[in-house]
């Protein structure tokens, strides 16, 4: 009897979730029809082009297509952990995502700090608008800027002859230099658009607590970091997980416009090799699986550090 009563409950409940969705699908039907362009392109060009990836498993044929092409299993996998640019590849493309982790993250929130603080109307909005305009260049433009200032004679190759006393020729010719010119380039690029988002939480903190903070006698700095900082976490916290969740992913286009074969040894990452395996010479197969690779670990990263930080901070994106 007990088991018939649930199975009649959930019957019941099952029946309560049908009507009130068939209810609000009447009442806002519009809404709903809003979403089917945006699920139509999440399904055409996010989820179904997903089964391309069993051409990492296949010696893929363009002729032969995706069904008709030889399986061979884990092959591809086996052949990028024993090649030679295994850990030349895994490590570049760390370290550059790092070296952003460390200054290109962090670069964004001390603007916004420092911006937050200024009282001046009309010289906020004159390095706001500095600040955003190279975001809104090409990047082809923004490479061959980068090559311009870092060829010999180049205002940077200057700047940095003048520090080291050495003279230098073109500094994207020595591989110790393309991980601080990718760098802090990026940060040039990116830092007035990236420290928008956090402006935007700042905007919201109740003035009522600097107000009190003034009353007990905190300056700009001990409000900064005892009042700002704190609210702003949340917004922090969620795009370092993010961050995080994409360190094994590079900036491709700027890294193959910027690198050549004299960097190959710092600036030879994950997304450069697979372009040059997969499109310059036709490995396919071998590029899918190294692709695979990456999306497996960024995966893994990403799940990683929601759960450290839903742990610590109980801010977590899921």
């Amino acid at each position: 009897m007990d088991k018939m009563n649930g199975r009649n409950d959930r019957k019941r409940k099952n029946s309560l979730t049908l009507d009130l969705i068939r209810k609000d699908f009447k009442k806002n039907y519009f809404a709903y029809l809003l979403i089917i362009p945006v699920l139509a392109w999440y399904i055409i060009f996010c989820y179904g082009p997903m089964w391309g990836i069993t051409i990492a498993f296949k010696n893929y044929k363009p002729l032969l297509g995706f069904a008709a092409s030889k399986w061979v299993g884990l092959k591809y996998f086996e052949e990028f952990f024993t090649g030679p640019y295994f850990f030349r590849t895994i490590k570049n493309t760390l370290m550059l995502n790092v070296w952003g982790l460390a200054f290109g993250f962090t670069s964004p929130i001390l603007l916004a700090l420092l911006l937050n603080e200024v009282r001046g109307k009309v010289f906020k909005k004159t390095v706001q608008t500095i600040t955003y305009m190279p975001h809104f260049i090409s990047l082809v433009v923004i490479a061959g800027m980068i090559h311009i200032f870092t060829q010999s004679g180049g205002i940077i190759t200057q700047v940095v002859d003048f520090i080291t006393g050495t003279e230098h020729s073109s500094l994207l010719g020595y591989s110790k230099m393309f991980r601080p010119i990718y760098t802090f380039s990026g940060i040039w690029q990116n830092v007035g658009w990236d420290s928008i988002i956090y402006l935007s939480a700042m905007s919201s903190i109740d003035p009522g607590l600097y107000e009190a903070a003034e009353i007990d006698g905190a300056g700009r700095l001990r409000k900064m970091w005892h009042i700002t900082l704190p609210q702003i976490r949340p917004t922090i916290i969620i795009l370092f997980i993010f961050a995080v969740g994409g360190l094994m992913g590079s900036s491709h286009e700027k890294i193959i416009l910027l690198y050549n074969s004299l960097t190959y040894d710092t600036a030879d990452v994950i997304a450069s090799y697979v372009y040059r395996r997969g499109l310059q010479e036709a490995s396919y197969s071998f590029a899918t699986a190294v692709g695979l690779v990456s999306a497996v670990i960024n995966f893994i990263l990403l799940w990683a550090t929601n759960k450290i930080a839903k742990k610590y901070s109980e801010i977590s994106i899921w």
